[in-house]
């Protein structure tokens, strides 16, 4: 008798302890010169705000284009003094490794093309096929090194670094890695349309989704495709949204520049979003395809098929929006 009151006891005890429940914590802001929402799972209410912010001012210290005192600023003002840090060394080696593996079509030293098309903090100017030849020999990743006592050593000190194609996705990256050093195990986080994935959603017991852009839909944002993500970085990049329009000529210039040829692309392909295992990756690569021709992408995609999944949207022949999609990324559509 006494050890059925014992068991019935260890019964009511155990009923009257509470599961650990799913908290969903949020710090939602802009930085980097756009917004970003952050979603993080845990058993109790956090707030990662501090964290999180010392994260973007770190990443603007080492690598704005913005900021002249940033640690790019200098280099590329001529100070061969500045040591690069841990940030700046990631990035410049992610960048050497889609550089070779695009044939140069990503090329963060498009810097004095960037500002010289109007798209970066420097002076615009009037281009022509002369003026685009004479800003070409300030291009070419093969024209720089990072050397062995941490400075970075350009053949020419008119070459100007531009890492916004990928300092974007190492945020998150580096957001991501903070919050898996606090131990949490399910998060999303979203710069600019930018996504890294952890886990699942346990707050709603589904799996994190995300919608990816449709070009044609300007005016009111509409998805292409939602795909389901776990533990996988996505970024996009796209000529839809992001342009100029010259006031004078009204000729239309897009963001993406052809490291190659040093003109902005203009080309059939309206946007292309890239799935990797990191987001700086997946962020360098979006925009090697947004430069290169499609046939060219795919042979890419090729040789990395084991690493990276892809979605492109492109104008076919007739004039209609079509697709490509790798066989994985096709895996995860919602």
């Amino acid at each position: 008798m006494k050890n059925l009151v014992l068991f019935l006891v260890v019964i009511l005890v155990l009923g009257c302890v509470s599961r650990p429940k799913s908290i969903k914590n949020t710090n939602v802001g802009t930085a980097l010169g756009t917004s970003y929402s952050i979603i993080y799972i845990a058993d109790m209410q956090l707030n990662f705000q501090r964290e999180i912010d010392s994260v973007f001012k770190a990443i603007n210290r080492s690598m704005s284009t913005y900021i002249s005192s940033s640690d790019i600023s200098k280099i590329n003002n001529g100070d061969t003094t500045v040591v690069a840090d841990a940030m700046l060394k990631d990035v410049f080696n992610v960048s050497t490794e889609v550089y070779s593996a695009s044939k140069g079509y990503f090329d963060p030293t498009v810097g004095v093309l960037v500002n010289a098309w109007g798209f970066g903090p420097g002076k615009q100017m009037k281009l022509d096929s002369t003026q685009v030849d004479s800003l070409l020999q300030y291009v070419g990743w093969d024209k720089v090194k990072l050397s062995n006592n941490g400075t970075i050593v350009k053949q020419n000190s008119n070459i100007r670094f531009d890492f916004n194609a990928v300092a974007k996705g190492y945020a998150i990256d580096c957001i991501g890695r903070l919050l898996t050093q606090k131990g949490i195990q399910n998060y999303l986080i979203e710069v600019g349309g930018e996504v890294l994935t952890k886990g699942e959603n346990t707050f709603t017991k589904k799996q994190w989704t995300v919608g990816i852009d449709q070009p044609n839909n300007i005016e009111k944002r509409g998805s292409a495709a939602v795909i389901k993500l776990k533990d996988r970085a996505l970024a996009s990049s796209g000529n839809y949204r992001k342009f100029r329009i010259d006031q004078i000529t009204g000729e239309k210039y897009v963001h993406t520049i052809n490291p190659i040829t040093g003109f902005t692309k203009n080309s059939n392909v309206l946007a292309a979003t890239v799935l990797a295992s990191n987001c700086a990756t997946a962020d360098a690569y979006a925009t090697a395809f947004m430069a290169m021709d499609l046939e060219d992408s795919k042979k890419l995609l090729t040789l990395n098929k084991n690493e990276l999944d892809t979605f492109i949207i492109y104008v076919d022949d007739e004039g209609n929006q079509n697709y490509f999609l790798t066989k994985g990324f096709e895996e995860l559509l919602k």
